[in-house]
């Protein structure tokens, strides 16, 4: 049946707040004007309608010659760039770095000569092995990656938040994420190393035992990037004007303390809010309280080389902060959001290779081979040679080369010269060399044979893991005993199984004897045989462990606070200005997101509904129900597992008398980490045993380290 033509007739509607007009087809259309821009194609042509393809009637197919519809579905089409093959999740913000007092003396970098300087900065934290869709809280090691744009050039410190590495030598890389990844034959599991492959690889590959220990550590479900270390892994060199080298090391070390989550805590905060650390970052920034870390330098000289027990070239190894203290120099602060994600914190390239003079490599082979691999891999991903001038790579000083061409060329050499040296002086004749202020290496000797080989001085695998276990809590050692059993029972190959343990029997006896019960081996395999005998002298690092460089106060925590109807206003009050005072973040949460009545009949707002908002997503929690609302919370399965999770995470619980019944539906047994609010200084006292974070004597029962 023949239908009327379109006569492109619109009429206003209103749409709740939105006043909008509607097309003959009931389509929305919002119109330009005062303000609001006029949308364009990739042209600059104006469009008018971008509702409706163009067709041959209203019912009829659509016309080839409809430029914005193919344009639009065009740019749709490829608007996916392939993902990092490592790396794919992350998250970014801009910032800067401040130096307290110049480093002239041991470098000439730019950035390091005048005190008080700041250089803008660009940071993005990831997880390794997942997906770009993976969840922020798998077990997996962090990357922290900074870019500086200096004054002489871009410096990219491409770290993570461990100081080691499952490799020596950059040739074993593709092996070692094929193994991490999922299997090839099933595509599962995703985000995760609980799995044969892994393992296989890790447990036939005994230079990677350290590292499986700091895997297996805390420092992979971190709480926050707030709360996290970031390292830049190698042995780096510093030089200074005079040519003269310093060996060095990087850290960052985070202003508010380390702090981590446990394993039952971060499976289900993965449930309740996969961004969970995008969202707690952005939320920081937006908030005004900015993040900041410190850079630590670790320096030292050849004849320290020389003497100490590892080689400073091998990537599995640290040297203990004990040994070579940390010099703090500046500080890292993140204070703006990207405007776009896709063009700032997916576009992003960095690459090892990009230092500036005063900085240089050392031989360290899995770096050299990161500075091949990772230009190559930029190339992949953004498919130009060009990338480096979108604007979230390009450098901030100027800059002028004499390359051209390629997908995306907008920066062509201008001129006649495009080539040097040439004939054609100033500025016709474009950019020269400087030889004064340009990049020189250091001039290190170098001899040997020809060869494929590694040097005897990173045949020690063990003792370095034996000295980061017995660097740590007990609390600690038993997370990491209990992260080794749960991903090898997920191992369905029962020598693979028993060749990890003979490794932790030759890390550590007490180790391996724990994982072998709790796996309930059969039979338990003899130690793995060292290249190198295991130094069992080496001194505990208290730097390697997550709770004894806790905070020295709640700043930058979140609380949570749960409230019914009939909650007392005043105490609530205390709590938020104790925890104000103490710069952490109160969070509301009700029956209904919509809020109280409270008991002198003012109304408070919730932030959060108890469906959405269960205790894992909070540092500490309280409960403030009125006697009748805690009876309505103990019937809900919610409510109850609100406080159950807290007290089985060790969290610090406040609560008035109120909340008992609800306690008692929980299966709660009362210990010290629960403490009552009676008073406004019972508030400021529960702030106060809230910078321990956690309660860990209840998951230890109620042991002291």
């Amino acid at each position: 049946m023949a239908k009327k033509a379109s006569s492109n007739g619109r009429k206003p509607a209103q749409l709740d707040d939105q006043t909008v007009m509607r097309g003959d087809g009931g389509e929305t259309h919002q119109i330009a004007g005062g303000p609001v821009p006029v949308l364009t194609t990739q042209q600059g042509i104006p469009v008018a309608d971008d509702q409706n393809s163009l067709k041959v009637g209203p019912r009829g197919p659509t016309a080839l010659e409809d430029f914005h519809f193919r344009e639009k579905l065009f740019h749709f089409d490829h608007e996916r760039i392939p993902e990092r093959v490592v790396h794919a999740r992350g998250f970014g913000a801009h910032g800067f770095f401040e130096v307290y007092d110049s480093l002239a003396d041991i470098t000439r970098a730019d950035l390091f000569q005048r005190a008080g300087e700041r250089t803008p900065a660009f940071v993005r934290f990831s997880t390794v092995a997942g997906s770009k869709g993976s969840a922020d809280l798998a077990r997996d090691v962090r990357g922290f990656a900074v870019k500086l744009y200096t004054k002489q050039g871009n410096w990219d410190l491409v770290g993570n938040n461990i100081p080691v590495f499952f490799i020596q030598d950059a040739i074993k890389f593709p092996d070692l994420i094929h193994a991490a990844k999922e299997e090839p034959d099933r595509g599962f599991p995703q985000a995760q190393t609980a799995h044969d492959n892994f393992w296989d690889f890790i447990s036939l590959n005994p230079e990677s035992i350290h590292m499986a220990l700091w895997i297996m550590s805390d420092r992979t479900i971190p709480r926050s990037f707030r709360f996290m270390e970031g390292f830049g892994v190698h042995t780096f060199r510093l030089v200074n004007a005079a040519g003269k080298s310093t060996f060095v090391k990087f850290h960052w070390k985070p202003k508010l303390g380390l702090q981590s989550v446990v394993w039952n805590e971060a499976v289900k905060i993965n449930g309740a809010d996969p961004d969970f650390h995008r969202r707690d970052l952005w939320d920081s920034i937006q908030s005004g309280s900015f993040p900041e870390w410190e850079l630590g330098l670790q320096l030292f000289d050849e004849a320290f080389a020389d003497k100490f027990a590892f080689d400073v070239l091998d990537a599995t190894k640290i040297i203990p902060e004990e040994d070579v203290p940390v010099r703090r120099v500046g500080r890292l602060v993140l204070d703006r959001c990207v405007d776009n994600f896709f063009a700032e914190t997916e576009q992003v390239a960095f690459c090892t290779q990009n230092i500036v003079p005063g900085i240089d490599f050392t031989n360290d082979p899995l770096l050299q081979g990161r500075n091949f691999s990772y230009l190559d891999t930029q190339l992949k991903r953004l498919g130009s040679p060009n990338f480096t001038y979108l604007p979230i790579n390009a450098p901030k000083c100027p800059f002028a080369t004499l390359q051209q061409d390629g997908h995306m060329a907008f920066a062509n050499p201008k001129g006649r010269a495009n080539y040097e040296p040439n004939s054609w002086g100033g500025a016709p004749g474009g950019p020269r060399e400087a030889p004064d202020t340009g990049f020189r290496s250091y001039a290190a000797e170098e001899k040997g044979p020809k060869l494929r080989g590694r040097s005897e001085t990173f045949a020690d695998h063990y003792s370095q893991a034996r000295q980061f276990y017995v660097s740590q809590t007990e609390t600690e050692q038993d997370h990491i005993a209990a992260a080794f059993t749960f991903e090898l029972s997920k191992v369905e190959t029962p020598a693979i199984r028993g060749r990890m343990v003979a490794h932790l029997l030759t890390v550590h006896e007490a180790l391996g004897a724990k994982v072998a019960e709790s796996l309930r081996l059969q039979e338990i395999p003899k130690s793995a045989e060292p290249a190198r005998p295991v130094k069992k002298n080496l001194k505990p690092s208290p730097a390697l462990s997550i709770l004894r460089n806790g905070p020295e106060s709640f700043q930058g925590r979140k609380l949570g606070i749960l409230v019914t109807d009939g909650v007392n206003s005043d105490l609530l009050q205390m709590l938020q200005g104790a925890a104000d005072s103490e710069g952490a973040v109160v969070k509301i949460i009700a029956p209904q997101v919509g809020g109280v009545e409270a008991d002198g009949g003012g109304w408070i707002p919730a932030d959060e509904k108890l469906d959405g908002a269960p205790s894992i997503l909070f540092d500490a929690v309280v409960l403030l129900p009125s006697i009748a609302g805690a009876q309505e919370l103990a019937s809900l399965p919610q409510a109850r597992d609100f406080v159950a999770d807290a007290f089985a995470h060790c969290k610090f619980i406040g609560l008035t008398d109120a909340a008992t019944l609800l306690l008692e539906k929980a299966g709660i047994a009362r210990d010290a980490g629960v403490i009552d609010l009676k008073t406004g200084k019972g508030a400021t006292a529960f702030l106060r045993a809230c910078r321990a974070l956690r309660f860990w004597e209840r998951e230890t029962g109620f042991r002291r380290d």
